[in-house]
């Protein structure tokens, strides 16, 4: 179209009436051409500053963490000024919740969503905010975040990625048919495994661990693959869990977070004003999701209900046993984790 335009004034210009080229300096058609070609230089220069991102979350749009991740990459297109261009790929339409990291690793993504205990068998360091009765509520998830942080960077920058900001689950309880007043009766359940923390509990409590995603988790209820699993209301109601669950127990073990990494070389190519955007849009991200968790968590439990399921206080029992294996999983966890593990439940205890 410029390049058109741009031989439409030539022409015009070439019909006025006494045109002539002259014979010193380029010919004025050339001169024309000349400046179309830098008009396309020019709008291909516009073009070449926009960058584009792919980002893959293992969630369906319903999820908090998907309404986050949506308002987020808006936020980054304002405050970019149309720089930086992010696509979102929600419920594992892209990769599957575990291949997330690795596909920004190998900045096959540029940017991405994961789910930090899906990773305890990589490090330590993932498998911290997983622990059961280490941090119960919404305040102290948030300061075992704050402790667990300047760890989790370097870390994440020892692989060349970067912590954009992180927001925790709601609380995690038990989705499950049967009467489950004490650990005992959590024998012999078909336990939905998606992470090594959830996996070990099963293992812990007498349960057979079965691994399934959340993207695949409503078909492996239909189907009876699992008939139990410990999660948040919030993925209860995603997946529909009341068509075939009727009961939760609410724990509140423990508050599991989803991060945001990003490539760093793909990071480290965009200007100055790009990341300054990027950083602002994600501390924003982390702040709103935070509170969307808390706010909406009442709000699941709320619909749950509607749909026929009970919520259910957990015995006395039930909590010390839990909390007795709690204790043990903090502990083998301190000695895989060493010097620095105690120094992120040091730091945690101080706040």
């Amino acid at each position: 179209r410029v390049i058109a335009a741009a031989l439409s004034f030539r022409n015009a210009y070439r019909a006025q009436p006494g045109f002539t080229i002259r014979k010193e300096g380029p010919p004025m058609h050339k001169k024309i051409s000349l400046l179309a070609g830098s008009i396309v230089l020019a709008f291909s220069a516009g073009a070449q500053a926009q960058t584009k991102w792919d980002l893959p979350s293992a969630y369906p749009a319903s999820n908090f963490h998907v309404e986050n991740l949506t308002t987020f990459i808006k936020d980054v297109d304002t405050l970019s000024e149309g720089k930086l261009k992010i696509t979102l790929h929600n419920n594992a339409s892209l990769y599957k919740a575990p291949e997330i990291k690795r596909a920004v690793q190998g900045n096959q993504a540029q940017i991405g969503e994961i789910l930090l205990t899906n990773f305890a068998n990589e490090d330590p360091i993932y498998e911290l905010d997983g622990l059961p009765f280490l941090a119960t509520g919404y305040d102290a998830s948030f300061k075992l975040y704050q402790a667990q942080k300047p760890f989790l960077e370097k870390k994440l920058n020892s692989h060349g990625m970067t912590l954009l900001y992180a927001v925790a689950w709601p609380p995690q309880g038990i989705f499950a048919n049967r009467d489950i007043k004490q650990v005992s009766d959590m024998k012999g359940l078909k336990w939905r495994a998606y992470s090594p923390v959830t996996a070990k509990i099963a293992e812990l409590v007498g349960a057979q661990p079965v691994t399934v995603q959340q993207a695949e988790l409503a078909q492996a209820l239909a189907t009876g693959v699992i008939d139990s699993y410990m999660s948040s209301a919030s993925t209860g109601y995603d997946t529909k869990t009341y068509e075939y669950i009727k009961k939760f127990y609410d724990t509140q073990a423990w508050l599991p977070k989803n991060a945001v990494i990003v490539n760093k070389k793909a990071f480290d190519a965009l200007d100055p004003a790009t990341q300054a955007a990027l950083k602002k849009a994600g501390a924003q991200a982390e702040e709103r999701g935070w509170k969307l968790s808390q706010e909406k968590n009442k709000w699941y439990q709320e619909e749950l209900a509607k749909n026929g399921m009970e919520t259910i206080q957990p015995t006395v029992e039930l909590k010390e046993g839990l909390s007795v294996i709690g204790k043990r999983m903090l502990d083998d966890w301190l000695k895989k984790a060493g010097a620095d593990g105690q120094a992120m439940i040091d730091a945690y205890k101080k706040q």
